[in-house]
């Protein structure tokens, strides 16, 4: 009779060494990098036990088909692939906590940074001389082949205001490439958003000065292949990131750029109405009912475009949940209406009683959108 292998019996598990550093690379068509980047990895790697962690966001053009094939010829390459979220920082995040060595770094996918810089991260690191280190853009010795004038000028810009508003001391926070201690990111992690694109401000905002940073130069180099990873919103995703730490995380960064375009949605609300009112004559109720219609309309579509994009809405999806959107911010629109109009029948300054009646229902139609509206699936 054959007996179960229990622990302590004569068969036990053979102990493998495993990997010293952990290579995170959030991909997003980028079919024709990856098997190049590979290829460096393991070049400049030759005397370091790594693993390499790509964390697709569901390519279109089957970058993790890719990957797969990588890993089936090498079991250092592993594939996350995520569907029904996208975002540069939650596929870091993931990719961290889905690994297994004391070091982890972050790098790009599409080739511009310099992957002959890990060593000398790692060493670092290893070392104990420092618990995150760098690749900066911002100390001597920085060259650069691909960053156009106008994307370097928006990254100084918000690199400035991140470091005054935060009181970042490094002084490249808005950089995409850094290795750390896993250790530390693990502690951090739970505070950190999954949402936007710079995860390593998130880190070190989060961290409070309590990470020991080396900043170290290194080449940007040109992109070859595939699409950024940022697009035309990335600058409310920063400053909703940048609110987020200000309020010491109280309030998520979703909620915040839910609450910004909810901002904008009020003054379309307060422009429709004061079109009711002057142009229209219209009662002020129903004008007040028009401004909330419209002002939920423009929301719902700034909502799927900017707040919820990694859950974004397109084709017949997006009738339904302009349809549910309505539909949860009903409770909100009743009482949007009723307090405005009490306002606005003891006081009669239209823009008071829009305002007082827009503002009651921000929570509710918060709360309600992310359980029926943009919902994971």
């Amino acid at each position: 009779m054959n007996e179960a292998i229990r622990p302590g019996s004569d068969h036990p598990l053979q102990a493998q060494e495993g990997p010293e550093l952990s290579v995170i690379v959030p991909t997003f068509n980028e079919r024709d990098n990856v098997t190049v980047l590979y290829r460096r990895l393991e070049a400049t790697l030759v005397n370091v036990a790594w693993e390499v962690v790509f964390v697709d966001d569901n390519s279109p053009d089957g970058t993790w088909d890719v990957v797969r094939a990588l890993a089936q010829r090498d079991s250092r390459v592993r594939c996350v692939r995520r569907i029904g979220r996208r975002g540069l920082s939650g596929a870091c995040i993931e990719g961290i906590l889905a690994s297994s060595a004391p070091y982890v770094a972050v790098i790009d996918a599409d080739l511009q940074h310099d992957e002959t810089q890990l060593p000398k991260m790692l060493l670092l690191l290893a070392s104990d001389q420092a618990e995150l280190v760098v690749g900066s853009r911002y100390i001597e010795g920085y060259k650069s082949e691909g960053f156009n004038k106008q994307r370097a000028g928006a990254s100084a810009l918000a690199t400035e205001v991140a470091r005054k508003m935060l009181r970042v001391e490094i002084a490249d926070p808005m950089s995409g490439f850094f290795m750390m201690r896993r250790d530390r990111f693990e502690q951090l992690a739970p505070k950190l958003s999954v949402h936007g694109f710079k995860i390593l401000l998130d880190v070190v905002a989060t961290a409070h000065g309590s990470l020991r940073a080396v900043e170290i130069p290194y080449t940007f180099g040109a992109r070859q292949h595939g699409e950024s990873k940022l697009d035309s919103m990335v600058a409310l995703d920063f400053l909703g990131l940048v609110l987020a730490k200000l309020t010491n995380d109280i309030v998520s960064l979703r909620f915040i750029l839910f609450a910004m375009v909810g901002g904008i949605g009020l003054v379309v609300h307060l422009t429709t109405l004061f079109i009711g009112l002057q142009l229209f004559k219209a009662p002020f109720a129903e004008a007040q009912a028009a401004g909330a219609i419209v002002a939920m309309t423009s929301n719902f579509i700034l909502n799927n475009f900017l707040t919820y994009r990694d859950q974004r809405l397109k084709g017949f999806a997006l009738v339904r949940g302009l349809i549910a959107f309505y539909i949860v911010c009903s409770v909100g629109l009743l009482a949007n209406v009723g307090v405005a109009f009490s306002v606005y029948d003891q006081e009669p300054i239209w823009w008071l009683a829009g305002m007082a009646g827009a503002l009651m229902g921000v929570v509710w139609n918060y709360a309600m959108s992310g359980l029926f509206v943009w919902r994971k699936k």
